[in-house]
Formats: structure tokens, sequence, C-alpha cells
């Protein structure tokens, strides 16, 4: 795929990986649509900031409405609170699952009509396992996991490509509080573009990730 003439629409764009992916794909030449709450926080050269809170149902039509010619869709917002009570597991639910499925539902039909382009949902490591202190931000990104598997399935007709990407900790604010070895943005972005060049399903971004997948199956 040449990023030089393709429309990227990133979600949660404004710090971390969603940052990192847009200023990458700027850099390529690709046209870059920086999704964000607060539109005023994309302050980066090259990127065009879109008002658009995946856990709202209005705010995604609209962007939807405003951003025909996208063929990208970079899935990337997320949320990790590690409350152990019912309301943070459901705001966690809101963001990492049900915030894809209205992006997806609402930009399939422009990925169609533009060729088809490709769907990228950013998941995690805990898509495969659970942890006592991050059990809805486990199950929200193991729900994303099926549901991006189901997407693949659904759009597979329309040439549309839908990758899951799973890593563990990121080095960015929302891996913070974590003292572990962390993937820089960087490198993450690097092997998404690459798999969207090479027409792959997945992303298993770290040696973690990667010996977690593979000891499934024992």
């Amino acid at each position: 795929m040449d990023f030089g003439t393709a429309t990227v629409l990133v979600t949660g764009a404004n710090r971390g990986l969603g940052r990192a992916f847009a200023q990458e794909l700027a850099k390529r030449g690709a046209k870059v649509y920086a999704g964000a709450r607060n539109p005023a926080s994309v302050v980066d050269e090259g990127v065009i900031p879109v008002q658009l809170d995946v856990t709202d149902d209005a705010s995604v039509q609209a962007a939807a409405k405003q951003l025909g010619d996208v063929s990208i869709v970079i899935n990337n917002a997320g949320v990790l609170l590690a409350g152990e009570d019912v309301d943070s597991i459901r705001a966690e639910f809101e963001v990492n699952f049900f915030g894809i499925v209205r992006t997806t539902d609402a930009f399939a039909p422009i990925l169609k009509a533009n060729g088809g382009g490709a769907i990228v949902n950013v998941l995690s490591v805990l898509s495969f396992i659970g942890r006592p202190a991050f059990r809805g931000y486990a199950a929200s990104k193991s729900a994303g996991w099926s549901l991006t598997n189901s997407t693949r399935e659904a759009l597979r007709e329309q040439g549309t490509q839908v990758i899951a990407v799973h890593a563990g900790f990121i080095d960015t604010d929302m891996a913070s509080i974590v003292d572990a070895p962390k993937i820089s943005p960087e490198d993450v972005v690097s092997q998404v573009l690459q798999a969207i060049e090479n027409g792959d399903d997945e992303v298993l971004a770290d040696e973690r990730t990667r010996s977690v997948k593979a000891a499934l199956a024992s």
C-alpha cells in the first residue's frame, strides 16, 4: 500500500500510540485525520484535528459524514482504569470495545466505497490472558479480539483488511504506572504499517506477546 495516497483516521490521536501513528503516517505522506474528544489537544503539524468521541454515537456518525475519503481506520482509542467496580469496567468497555463497534460500523461503508482499505484494532497481550488488577481492561480487549475476528470475516468480501494488534506494555502515559519492560510506540507503529503493506491479519508486537499467544495451545 502506498501511504502517500492513503487517507487515515486515527482515534485517540492526541497522545501516546495514537499520536505516534498520526506523526509517522503524516511523515509518509498520508492525509491524516487525528481524532480526539478535544481536537484542540491535537498539536502536531501535518495532521487534521477532528472532534471524535468513540463513546458517543452522534460524534462518530458526524465524523463519518465529514470524512468520506477515509481509506484506513486505526481504532487506537483506549482506556485503562484498573478499577474493580462495575462502573469502571463499563467505562473501559465503552471505549475499548463499543468504541470499535461504533467506528467500524460507521466507516466500513466508506472503506468499501473507497476500494476496501484497512481497519486496525489496537488490542493487547491481555486479549489472551487475564490479570486480577486489570480484569475489566483484559475482558474488554479479549472481547475486542473476538470482534476483530468477526469483522475480518464480515468485511472480507468488500476487500477490507482487518488487523488485530496485540502488545504488552507500550511506553506511553497509560503504562506509566507500570514498572516493567516496555516497547516504544514508534516500534509498534512500524510493525503495524508493515503489516498493512504485507496484507497481514495480526501483529504480535513484542516477545512477551508472542510467547503468550504461542502458549495458548498448551
